[in-house]
């Protein structure tokens, strides 16, 4: 690829930048918006939940399908329907809050989950493409993914921000400007796409092996690797949700929030630095990844990890510290709010839960030769436990009166045992004599 060519994929690049940036913006909004929905609609912490199992579990119906989408329409076909979805999805969920209904919300959350699977499919392997390949093409998508971590920081404090007088007495239409943009965005970026050449894949061998008895599930490491993106999404997404409701949650009166603001405002706070620190543990994840094996990573992450979950388990709620958060008042966007030390020490699971999606995909895809696509749609699949765990996790808590939050995070605690198993032991490919070639 020349310099000119390349010059010329300059605004599409940075569209697909933006769009990597949207599936964490339109994911994460699905948190806040449950908070709202539970509070408006007056239901329990689970059917608050259900947007995020919405979201999600359109990767279970979407996930194999978008792997053969984007083989047979290419690139720049599959990100104009994906987008076009992701339109249809927002402006679903945007007319849920004129007409008031928890019912059209969990629709749109389902659609828009749709097109988040599928932007997910194309928008790394195009940006990839974009950028030439190889180490151009890696530091493109580092790039799109630390603004994926940025726009799941911004979407809480923005919704903080329209929100200030705290979630409770908060309606869906509180959020129109967050939902207006998106939509501005995805109709720039179909735009953009729809008018500029993108380069595709030569298609080659399009006819697939119908005798081939092999498959990405012959291999018991990608087996166990598939049930670890289940489980890491779900960890990943279960622990700032189920953060978020215990600090809101009235019983707790510890809290000494002196001043700061309201218990939604200080938990939407708490929860946007957790997704803070996964943006910060993915660029210390790219400077150091090409140093340390993805091996070594995912373990130190999950021991890490479990360590963190344990102690907020086990502490004491009354022990308060200062964490430095996000925060919506007089004195500005940052500061210090004096929260119980379990909140501050399941903020920093977020550096661990940051680099584990890379490592278990490395892990899980190596020695896979020719099944390396069709292994990247079931993963898509498997994205689904970010609607499956937390939900799981919020039935605790209704299942013990509410009280339940912290008990909740045995669910955190076992699917981080999981990933540290299939760090040491399952990650091992034991079935090297099947042809790949």
């Amino acid at each position: 690829m020349s310099s000119t060519e390349k010059k010329n994929y300059l605004l599409p690049i940075i569209v697909m930048i933006f769009l990597f940036a949207m599936v964490s913006f339109v994911t994460n909004l699905a948190s806040p918006m449950g908070d709202i929905l539970k509070n408006q609609f007056n239901v329990p912490n689970w059917m608050g939940t259900l947007g995020v199992f919405a979201n999600f579990i359109a990767y279970a119906v979407m996930g194999y399908p978008a792997g053969n989408l984007l083989q047979k329409l290419g690139y720049k076909k599959t990100a104009l329907i994906a987008i076009a979805i992701g339109f249809i999805g927002v402006g679903i969920q945007t007319l849920s809050g004129t007409l008031g209904s928890f019912e059209v919300y969990l629709l749109g959350a389902f659609v828009a989950g749709f097109s988040m699977c599928l932007l997910n499919t194309v928008v790394n392997p195009m940006l990839n493409k974009l950028g030439g390949g190889g180490n151009k093409g890696n530091q493109l998508i580092q790039v799109g993914g630390s603004f994926n971590s940025l726009a799941g920081t911004a979407v809480i404090i923005l919704t903080g921000i329209l929100i200030p007088e705290g979630i409770k007495n908060a309606q869906i239409s509180n959020v129109f400007p967050l939902m207006f943009a998106a939509l501005a965005i995805f109709a720039f970026a179909f735009i953009v796409i729809a008018l500029t050449a993108i380069p595709e894949n030569e298609k080659q061998q399009q006819i697939s092996s119908v005798n081939d008895k092999y498959s990405p599930l012959s291999f018991r490491h990608f087996i166990f690797g598939a049930i670890g993106i289940f489980v890491y999404v779900g960890v990943e997404v279960g622990v700032p949700n189920v953060l978020n409701k215990w600090l809101q949650n009235p019983d707790l009166d510890i809290l000494q929030l002196k001043g700061l603001g309201s218990a939604e405002a200080i938990a939407g706070s708490v929860t946007a630095t957790y997704w803070m620190m996964m943006l910060v543990g993915r660029l210390l994840g790219a400077a150091i990844g090409s140093k340390v094996s993805a091996k070594s990573m995912l373990i130190v992450a999950s021991v890490v990890g479990l360590i963190l979950t344990l102690a907020a388990m086990f502490a004491p709620t009354n022990i308060m510290v200062n964490l430095p958060v996000f925060k919506n008042d007089a004195n500005g966007l940052f500061g210090l709010a004096n929260v119980p030390i379990n909140a501050a020490l399941l903020v920093f699971v977020g550096l661990c839960t940051s680099v584990m999606w890379g490592g278990i995909f490395n892990l899980a895809v190596e020695g896979l030769g020719k099944y390396t696509e069709k292994a990247s749609g079931i993963f898509m699949v498997m994205v689904c436990g970010g609607g499956i765990l937390p939900l799981l996790q919020n039935g605790i808590v209704d299942m013990t009166g509410g009280i339940g939050y912290l008990t909740s995070y045995w669910v955190i605690v076992v699917g981080l045992a999981y990933l540290l198993y299939y760090a040491l032991v399952g990650c091992k490919n034991v079935n090297k004599d099947i042809p790949v070639k």
